[in-house]
């Protein structure tokens, strides 16, 4: 459990206060995102359905009591392929609760390298669903094909916009419209997700609640540009309203005045 009572930062886009320090390997044109044969297949479901995804609902329970709300509107699109936003708040916890909201469907998460990159672990989260954004334009085509490939299959590809990960953060960091072009793109629908810390019966550690919304769809009589803006502004606000839902402020955070130094 992070320990720290209180942070302090200068950039709320690019502070990053996760305590694990990765030296991520390249991801570049040669990183194969998509594998065909029928032992890569295999591999994807034991780590993701008997591995994972029991260990990541006995994780998200036992350590932070968690609850989904409003899961009932991903119901309608359980044969569908979508896209997912959600606050990064969390190390272990962010790799675990997309899985828990979109179950029974496969969720594909697009991540930092880094979490391909992890000693030994490393080399199965590929089959657990990371998605690892490339390195330079040598890797996007792989890259947008395996997003592609996955939103055609029905899956759930989810993003994480803040990017950087702040600790039991209560509110959501400003973050670009840059990964909102994705349903665009591929005429995909939106959901988004909003971790909410509480508090608990018993115990000083504050529970998750999760709150799902959607789906958001784009304005199309909007040039693309803004029509990029437009939905990551509606996702945002969305996701603001919910913040608002947490009781418990584990850590505090302070932002550094510009002569601090």
């Amino acid at each position: 459990m992070d320990k720290r009572k209180v942070i302090y930062y200068s950039d709320e886009l690019n502070d990053e206060f996760s305590i694990a320090q990765i030296e991520p390997k390249p991801i570049d044109g040669n990183y194969v995102y998509i594998h065909s044969s029928a032992i890569k297949k295999f591999t994807h479901f034991f780590w993701y359905r008997i591995v994972a995804n029991p260990i990541a609902f006995l994780y998200t329970k036992i350590s932070f009591h968690h609850k989904i709300v409003n899961k009932k509107i991903l119901k309608p699109y359980r044969k569908t392929g979508y896209f997912m936003y959600g606050n990064h708040t969390q190390d272990i916890a962010d790799a675990c609760i997309p899985s828990m909201i979109n179950n029974p469907k496969d969720t594909y998460v697009i991540v930092h390298a880094n979490n391909v990159s992890m000693p030994y672990l490393g080399r199965v989260t590929p089959s657990m669903g990371a998605l690892p954004l490339p390195d330079g334009m040598d890797g996007y085509g792989n890259f947008l094909k395996a997003i592609e490939t996955r939103i055609t299959e029905g899956r759930a590809v989810v993003i994480y916009p803040e990017a950087h990960i702040w600790p039991y953060y209560t509110h959501i960091r400003p973050f670009a419209d840059t990964s909102f072009h994705y349903p665009i793109k591929y005429k995909a629908p939106t959901f988004c997700f909003t971790n909410t810390y509480q508090k608990r019966t018993v115990g000083k550690k504050p529970k998750i609640v999760t709150y799902v919304d959607g789906p958001f769809f784009p304005d199309e009589s909007l040039p693309l540009r803004s029509r990029k803006k437009e939905l990551r502004d509606r996702v945002y606000e969305c996701m603001c309203e919910r913040a608002k839902l947490s009781t418990v402020e584990q850590i505090k955070y302070i932002k550094r005045e510009e002569n601090d130094g």
